[in-house]
């Protein structure tokens, strides 16, 4: 009985470490079109997962190429048929601009019945990196899409689920926030809270509520984070860094204001350059803003114009897959930033960490074990 039971646990520990050989095998992409779009698709290939994703090259017209590209370049779409041939890839991701009429069909079903994924290159993108790419998509396409048109169902679900957690949580941190604003009013002169002016749900005004983190300045400031940082108190550096400065939005919430998650409220001194220069960046007020959102743990705080136009890249991303699910995760992300300061956001990014000591310990007692039971 005992050799019958450590037989199969072999076995079973043989096919899992097949599959996870298979599972692990970088996957070849082939990439249609020298597009920006195929850029942004190589470059989070490189950036994010090189070993499990690997570009085997690019199809693309000589006349076609719109910008520089950080593969090679196969040859036109006419010799697509022999180049699958040569670059045997796992998947084609379509980057093309403009496609009516210049995609070789045939090619990409024979390809498809062979069991090679034919993907979008805008969702393929999007799987990614869980961020849109909004310089791809067409206005038309997203008035129209359903996914951008948020039923009454959906946002008084997530509102409603909102207030009730608010409430509860107002209730339990009352003690520490006594503490807290005890300690802000020892630390420097001034008020305790900070309300500032935002823009929230389909563009109304919101007085958003924080903890003061921040000396009162003599003149006009800049709301960028980086160009405030000789402001910042000695509390205020330890309240940003465990985010304890945003507690005071759980008010804002029972106002009706906010949710808990969601595309973070912008300054409304900033609303005019960002609508200018951010692409789709309306379509942010369609759902409450949050306390906490996508982008705040995929990417955290933004110090530029570049860096707002990423953040909205993830703000559409969340309002595009908005759920219960979601929230769940983007809430579970936040504790461990709180828990861990700004350290965490790598981990939400889903960028690679070293096994700490505690899990090279645990790995290893599983592999002691498991050799004694086979010796059995």
């Amino acid at each position: 009985m005992i050799t019958a039971a450590a037989l199969l646990l072999l076995f079973a520990m043989l096919l899992a470490s097949v599959l996870t050989r298979r599972a692990t095998r970088s996957e070849r992409v082939l990439i249609i079109g020298a597009t920006p779009l195929a850029r942004q698709v190589i470059a989070a290939i490189d950036g994010r997962c090189p070993v499990r994703h690997h570009v085997v090259g690019v199809v693309a017209d000589a006349s076609g190429i719109e910008t520089p590209i950080a593969a090679p370049i196969d040859g036109p779409l006419e010799r697509l048929g022999s180049i699958i041939a040569e670059r045997r890839p796992d998947r084609i991701v379509v980057a093309l601009a403009d496609r009516r009429g210049r995609l070789p069909m045939r090619e990409l079903l024979d390809a498809r019945v062979r069991g090679v994924v034919v993907e979008d290159g805008v969702e393929y993108y999007e799987r990614l990196t869980g961020k849109i790419a909004i310089e791809a998509l067409t206005p038309s396409h997203l008035i129209a899409s359903r996914d951008f048109r948020k039923s009454h169902f959906d946002l008084a679900f997530a509102h409603g689920l909102s207030l009730a957690v608010s409430l509860v949580a107002l209730v339990a941190l009352l003690p520490l926030l006594a503490v807290v604003a005890l300690l802000i009013t020892l630390d420097s002169p001034g008020p305790v809270l900070f309300v500032h002016d935002r823009i929230g749900f389909r563009g109304r005004r919101v007085r958003l509520l924080k903890f003061r983190t921040m000396r009162q300045a003599d003149g006009p400031t800049s709301e960028w984070t980086a160009d405030n940082g000789h402001r910042i108190t000695r509390v205020g550096k330890w309240l940003r860094r465990y985010r304890l400065d945003e507690l005071p939005q759980l008010v804002n919430v029972l106002r009706g204001e906010l949710n808990l998650v969601g595309p973070r409220p912008h300054p409304v001194s900033n609303f005019a350059l960002f609508s200018r220069e951010i692409p789709y960046y309306s379509l942010r007020a369609v759902v409450r803003p949050g306390i906490t959102g996508w982008a705040q743990v995929r990417q955290g705080y933004a110090n530029s114009l570049g860096e707002e136009t990423e953040k909205m890249r993830h703000d559409l991303y969340y309002i595009k897959h908005m759920s219960a699910w979601l929230d769940l995760r983007i809430l579970c992300h936040t504790v461990g930033i709180v828990l861990a300061g700004h350290e965490a956001t790598a981990a939400a990014r889903g960028e690679p960490r070293p096994l700490s000591v505690w899990r090279l310990g645990w790995l290893r007692l599983a592999a002691v074990r498991s050799a004694r039971m086979i010796r059995g």
